[in-house]
């Protein structure tokens, strides 16, 4: 490969406490938490909108926040944005779950699908009276590092190429891109050929006004039509790592010829695809490999350094705690991740990556990061109890309490949330 060298005098744009990088739900927990206790924090947004793949992505559910028998385990700043996305719009939020937890035993599961537009418009709102600075449009180019310190982010965008400095760094882009480029260590992951969009036709139209109901309005259409867990993989056909410009271009490219001649088969004075992703929806491309590493070894073990219990939405009864470690790397004192880029091995990846244990490690990573500020620590060397305090304020569950793990450890728990998702038309 060719290169070219040239000297640059970027202007400095502004100097910001906390600076988070990706406005996906995670991100949008991050400059929330870290807004709330008092810090000037700026995030960017390489697309026109806020909420990421849960919104800009068409990823629109919340996989459940609890265990699968009536128990809440997620809690905090995910029940507080899983309620504001139905405020608005529409919901599939079950019966049981309507006021709370029930107060007997179900193994309906606490999960909802959401209106995209709605839900992000409402993301905005809620950031912009809470006082985060919000730039669209902004792609980070660069970091700017002083050893293990990142001093601020270069961006480029309508007005050029700035440079923001920041005391602390959030990388929220679901993809460690920040991470990678201030020479965090990293892993990457693989992805499956699919890719959907809603779409509506006469038939959703009709059933739509005949129950008062939108959401019947909207169908799914399919390009790659792999599942999570690989089937209907094209055979012979590699899989997408997705950290690269090409890779994603061919990601994107062949699912889009693909929902192509899916969709034109159809009678076209009947249907209409409103949008399509503006996103790639990549799930597992890049991650940290931080201090800790959340593994299925960790099933119902507590942590010492958790900062919050998740479930897996494929499984009941399955709870984890997140460790702290799993959000930042030794040597690196002011860079913290979040959402998918937190560091899960294999399963614990997914379980780690959806909406709800997303938003509970973006708040994590807010806090956190004005815990450093204030006390002058590396963040990796906050005081870990301090932190758990700050989430147990908001409602956060911090270990889970014995008396949810089963007593019978061999049973079979899997409970196919896939089954659910193709009925309400969605794939996680």
């Amino acid at each position: 490969m060719q290169y070219i060298k040239r000297n640059e005098t970027i202007p400095i744009a502004g100097n910001y406490d906390v600076i988070v990088a990706g406005g996906g739900l995670s991100g949008v927990a991050a400059a929330l938490s870290a807004a709330r206790q008092g810090k000037k924090t700026l995030l960017l947004e390489k697309e026109a909108g806020l909420g990421g793949l849960a919104t800009l992505g068409l990823v629109n559910t919340w996989v459940p926040l609890c265990n699968g028998r009536g128990k809440q385990v997620i809690c905090g700043m995910a029940e507080e944005l899983l309620r504001l996305s139905i405020q608005y719009g529409y919901d599939t939020l079950p019966d049981e779950w309507k006021n709370g937890e029930p107060k007997k035993t179900t193994n309906v599961r606490y999960t909802t699908r959401f209106s995209i537009g709605l839900f992000s418009l409402a993301l905005v709102d809620l950031l912009h009276k809470t006082g985060v600075t919000i730039f669209y449009n902004t792609l980070v180019s660069s970091t700017v590092m002083r050893g293990g310190h990142c001093c601020g982010l270069i961006v480029d965008g309508k007005s050029g190429r700035q440079y923001y400095e920041a005391q602390v760094v959030v990388d929220a882009t679901g993809d460690a891109d920040i991470l990678a480029r201030a020479g965090v260590p990293t892993i990457e992951g693989k992805n499956f050929f699919t890719m959907y969009t809603f779409g509506v036709n006469l038939e959703g139209c009709k059933k739509a006004v005949e129950n008062r109901n939108i959401l019947h309005a909207y169908t799914t259409c399919f390009g790659g039509e792999a599942t999570l867990y690989g089937q209907h993989h094209p055979e012979g056909m590699p899989e997408f790592l997705g950290v690269s410009a090409e890779m994603i271009n061919d990601f994107l490219l062949k699912n889009q010829l693909a929902l192509f001649e899916n969709v034109k088969k159809q009678p076209r004075m009947e249907r209409d695809l409103p949008s399509l992703p503006n996103i790639p929806q990549l799930r597992t491309t890049r991650r940290i490999d931080g201090d800790e590493t959340l593994k299925m070894e960790d099933l119902y073990k507590h942590k010492a350094t958790s900062v919050g219990v998740i479930c897996d939405f494929d499984h009941r009864d399955r709870l984890f705690e997140v460790p702290f470690g799993a959000l930042v790397h030794q040597g690196f004192d002011n860079i913290i991740t979040c959402g998918r880029s937190a560091a899960g091995a294999g399963w614990c990846w997914d379980v780690l990556r959806v909406i709800p244990p997303a938003v509970l490690t973006g708040q994590a990573a807010g806090l956190a990061a004005a815990q450093a500020i204030d006390t002058k620590h590396p963040i990796y060397g906050i005081q870990i109890s301090e932190l758990q305090k700050s989430l147990e304020n908001t409602g956060v569950i911090i270990h889970f309490n014995d008396a949810w793990v089963p007593k019978n450890l061999e049973v079979d728990t899997f409970v196919n949330v896939n089954e659910y998702l193709s009925q309400v038309g969605t794939n996680i």
